[in-house]
């Protein structure tokens, strides 16, 4: 079997179906929460080689990952005592953010200028917010794209955050930042990776 961590054919191929699963999720605009997560990195490690078998869809301080640390650059991820504490916290804010979205815009709604702002905004924060908690042992940048891409999607935008390779530019420097609890970084990141993306 490969590495989960190759970049392989088969990750590849997992993450392309995904893709297209979250795109028809975002469009029915249905409820995010924790197990969408879960069931993305099971996806994505389908048909790969894992260290050990509760890591592929189970966070750190969970039966069996109870003493996994992670790191990006010089900073840890959260403890794993204080995982599910800080992901319940995640879910919490993030499913309040997307209702207020959904109510300020409408299905296929062409975005405001504010609107936009308000979108890529989210997208930074869940995305620099996963970074920060790092909750599964591996694979979580991919699984932070994959939230900003799923809300792109919900509010009509395309999917701008690659998945395989990771963006270039700036992204590992706004990693490290998010690792400090700052998602402004990543937000000013987004904003130029969506510029980009409808140019094509």
């Amino acid at each position: 079997m490969l590495d989960w961590e190759a970049d392989s054919p088969v990750l590849r191929r997992n993450l392309a179906s995904l893709l297209r699963r979250i795109r028809d999720e975002a469009r029915r605009r249905d409820k995010l929460n924790l197990s969408s997560a879960r069931n993305w990195h099971r996806k994505i490690m389908d048909g790969l080689a894992v260290p050990n078998p509760a890591m592929v869809g189970g966070f750190r301080g969970e039966a069996g990952l109870h003493d996994i640390e992670v790191r990006i650059g010089r900073h840890h991820g959260i403890a794993p005592a204080n995982v599910a504490r800080a992901l319940s916290e995640y879910e919490r804010r993030l499913q309040r953010a997307v209702e207020r979205l959904d109510e300020l815009i409408p299905p296929d709604a062409n975005l405001s200028g504010d609107q936009l702002v308000a979108v890529i905004e989210l997208c930074a924060w869940a995305h620099a917010e996963w970074v920060r908690i790092h909750p599964f042992a591996n694979g979580n940048g991919r699984v932070a794209r994959l939230w900003v891409n799923c809300i792109a999607m919900r509010y009509g935008l395309p999917p701008f955050a690659t998945l395989r390779p990771r963006p270039g530019g700036r992204y590992e420097s706004a990693g490290e930042a998010a690792m400090r609890g700052e998602w402004l970084p990543t937000a000013a990141l987004f904003r130029q990776l969506l510029v980009e993306s409808l140019k094509g």
